[in-house]
């Protein structure tokens, strides 16, 4: 949302050995459903797409759906679980048992979406619609196309009497798109004890690329940026208008945050950032693919790295802590001289940096002492996730069986996502997903949402393998 390696730590130079990859079907051009797993998948997507969970709805519904499914694919009662705060955002918890060689691996994928007025649609948001090559309705990529593979997945698993080394849970959650409160969260405070895992596989936060029509890159997101906010404010005693000074809050307050637009924070790479510049060089030519394939050098080649700051502002995002100013307020009265002046700041920090930093620097590009920097609302740090030699390695197969060239690349996520909360509470969280959508066609949270069909039949087909691989074998 989100082939030749160029950089490769060492842990995949070393012939390591992992569990191996399931078999999975390579679907040639023109793939259509090609068993009974392929149209319980989509039955199951139809039924999700046409439930309402928006907030105000809730998502207990859907929960109860997947419940039910999950319940005649063979699931005992003890292993399924409806929990949450209030009767109409409940999450769902499912468990399938293995033989307790390792921990348990958790799969989260949320059920509520952003709200979808008809007025703004050619079709009804709410209603599951397959036409020219697509599946359209709300949710359809963010995100219930996951919620949809992940249980047909199970009860495929589960019919075919396949036991896994270790448990995998499945969480489907309610509330990731407005603020976590009932979800993720919850489930940490109040029943940790259904989802405590090794490390969690969060499928909205990976994923496939598609451009000009064709599969690039396959995306594994191993961290976040931290989401702060702070106040610049400026005040004044005032006056009449007809008798200005020059000491004015709002001129104070523009001054201020003119300096801090001409300003940037240090760049600095990680483990993950590294690897992806590295990795996207294969795309590039020129000048952008020596400075791509610069990144990984150490210590860092600085030029290199300002020129893919100033080419992209992605790319100068992932490289370093950025704050704006996002809202503006000053002055009560059109013929009054204003006596407070004040702006919000958006800050979005790197997982390595720190709050106190980042506040400590804004005061020092200010420099005035009569604008106050004062931090609002606060993120907790969610640390970077390390890279799983078995978790890449899986990946790397299992993309080079069905979507040879598609380079595999660890991502770190500008925005936040359910994930954040796991990495606080300790738990390792990495962005997993086959299903692949079109960059230049992002309709997540916007008009007729929509997911290709065979994308959708790929992606059930690889989230198959990718249960497999990670839990077979002895180890």
């Amino acid at each position: 949302m989100n082939k030749v390696l160029l950089y490769l730590p060492c842990f995949f130079i070393l012939g390591i050995t992992s569990p191996p990859v399931a078999a999975v079907a390579q679907p040639a051009e023109g793939f259509r459903p090609l068993g009974a797993h392929h149209k319980l998948a989509r039955d199951i997507f139809q039924e999700l797409i046409d439930i309402n969970t928006t907030l105000t709805v809730g998502s207990t519904r859907a929960a109860e759906a997947m419940a039910a499914r999950l319940r005649s694919g063979g699931f005992p009662e003890s292993d399924i679980e409806l929990v949450g705060p209030q009767p109409q955002h409940m999450n769902l918890v499912v468990r399938y048992r293995g033989r307790g060689v390792l921990r348990p691996i958790l799969f989260i994928s949320h059920l509520d979406v952003v709200e979808a007025l008809r007025q703004d649609w050619s079709i009804d948001p709410f209603t599951f619609v397959e036409k020219d090559g697509y599946f359209y309705g709300r949710g359809t990529t963010d995100i219930k196309c996951e919620d949809a593979d992940l249980v047909a997945n199970f009860i495929r698993l589960k019919q075919e009497g396949y036991v896994p080394n270790r448990d995998i849970i499945v969480a489907l959650t309610e509330d990731e798109e407005n603020g976590n409160a009932n979800g993720v969260q919850w489930l940490l405070n109040n029943r940790r004890d259904l989802i405590d895992a090794e490390f969690c596989i969060n499928p909205d936060g990976g994923g496939g690329e598609i451009k000009n029509g064709k599969p690039v890159t396959m995306e594994v997101q191993t961290s976040e940026k931290i989401y702060i906010d702070y106040r610049l404010e400026a005040t004044n005693k005032g006056g009449h208008s007809s008798l200005p000074v020059k000491d004015n809050a709002i001129y104070r307050l523009a001054g201020a945050l003119t300096r801090l637009a001409a300003f940037d924070f240090p760049i600095t790479l990680n483990e993950t950032t590294r690897l992806f510049f590295a990795r996207n060089a294969a795309h590039e030519s020129g000048q952008t693919r020596s400075d791509m394939l610069a990144m990984a050098k150490i210590p860092l080649d600085t030029a290199a790295a300002n020129r893919l700051a100033r080419s992209s502002a992605y790319y100068n995002a992932l490289m370093r802590t950025t704050c704006v100013a996002t809202m503006i307020r000053g002055g009560h009265a059109e013929n009054a001289l204003p006596q407070t002046a004040r702006a919000n700041i958006n800050c979005r920090m790197l997982p390595d940096d720190s709050p106190d930093t980042v506040m400590a620097t804004l005061r020092s590009v200010v420099a005035d002492t009569l604008v106050t920097v004062t931090s609002l609302a606060v993120s907790a740090r969610g640390p970077l996730s390390p890279l799983r030699k078995d978790l890449m390695e899986t990946l790397e197969r299992l993309t080079a069986t069905m979507w040879p060239g598609v380079l595999v690349i660890p991502t770190m996520s500008t925005g936040a996502s359910d994930g954040k909360s796991l990495r606080i509470a300790g738990i390792p969280v990495y962005g997993v997903s086959g299903m692949f959508t079109d960059i230049d066609d992002v309709r997540a949270h916007g008009r007729d949402e929509r997911l290709g069909v065979q994308e959708f039949y790929k992606g059930v087909d690889f989230m198959y393998g990718f249960l497999k691989a990670m839990t077979s074998g002895s180890k």
